[in-house]
């Protein structure tokens, strides 16, 4: 029986095999670690359901999910791992699709079926990919994701410390935010100068238009040392601010998720954010 390719003789062999190695810039780093491989798996609820799986490589993850899941999705971006992946996986379990997920639409997403999302995500795009989803792309409700450690503190961060930001506030409001799995750099080759986290993001049902919301946190947090006001300038903020309790010299840091989707709904009512 071959070893899954989660293996680091394995991974090796396919490297050699297909002339491969990682490339700086799509952020490869490919997991040789099983035992994260098949945690992943387990951690993101893929039994039974339809997976998209984001950047799959050489098929680490690719091969585990595709043992329970009902199909895999697998977007790559580098066209040279294709023929070393098709190998690894059965085009009746796994379909591979050769394509930027950033360019995926709501409709492509839908068609497939798809609740769960898994990924191995390139730190260098870590946060466009989320944006996208969380944006874009409103039925992938399960996202289970392996990020910089530094990245996954600043998804969980508090109000008024240097990690907290809009990303911070966005993913807070949207879903529940739990790291289920730290990741040291040996599980990797080549192996990064960082450690890693395996982030599970469970989409909230929301009672209001989210799209609004993102583009009054994002403008909030524009220049993170001037206030609010300074901020959102075109917006009658302070009547909101003291209504709500708050100084008019207010920074985006010092508002916890709770109190930003207090004052959008306070702006939201008196028609001052559409």
């Amino acid at each position: 029986m071959a070893s899954p390719i989660s293996s680091r003789s394995a991974t090796r062999q396919t490297l050699n095999d297909h002339q491969l190695r990682a490339k700086k810039k799509y952020g490869q780093n490919f997991l040789v670690d099983n035992r994260v491989v098949e945690q992943i798996a387990l951690l993101c609820g893929a039994q039974d359901q339809i997976v998209i799986e984001v950047g799959p490589g050489l098929g680490a993850l690719t091969e585990q999910l595709a043992k329970s899941a009902k199909h895999v999705y697998a977007y790559e971006i580098d066209s040279g791992v294709i023929p070393a992946l098709s190998q690894r996986v059965s085009a009746d379990q796994v379909t591979i699709i050769l394509k930027d997920f950033l360019e995926t639409t709501r409709e492509e997403i839908e068609a497939t079926g798809a609740t769960v999302l898994a990924g191995n995500l390139p730190y260098y795009i870590t946060t466009p990919i989320l944006f996208h989803v969380l944006e874009d792309l409103p039925s992938l409700t399960t996202l289970t994701i392996m990020v910089q450690k530094e990245v996954a503190e600043r998804f969980a961060a508090k109000p008024s410390t240097k990690a907290y930001g809009a990303l911070s506030v966005i993913l807070q409001t949207l879903c529940s935010v739990k790291t289920v799995l730290k990741v040291k750099p040996g599980s990797f080759m080549p192996v990064p100068a960082v450690d890693s986290a395996v982030v599970r993001l469970d989409r909230y049902t929301l009672d209001f238009d989210p799209q609004p919301f993102f583009a009054l946190v994002k403008q909030g947090f524009a220049q993170r040392r001037k206030t609010l006001v300074n901020n959102l300038k075109g917006i009658e903020l302070i009547p909101h601010l003291r209504r709500l309790g708050h100084p008019d010299d207010i920074r985006a840091e010092a508002l916890s998720p709770s109190q930003w989707l207090t004052l959008y709904r306070s702006l939201h009512e008196t028609q001052s954010v559409r």
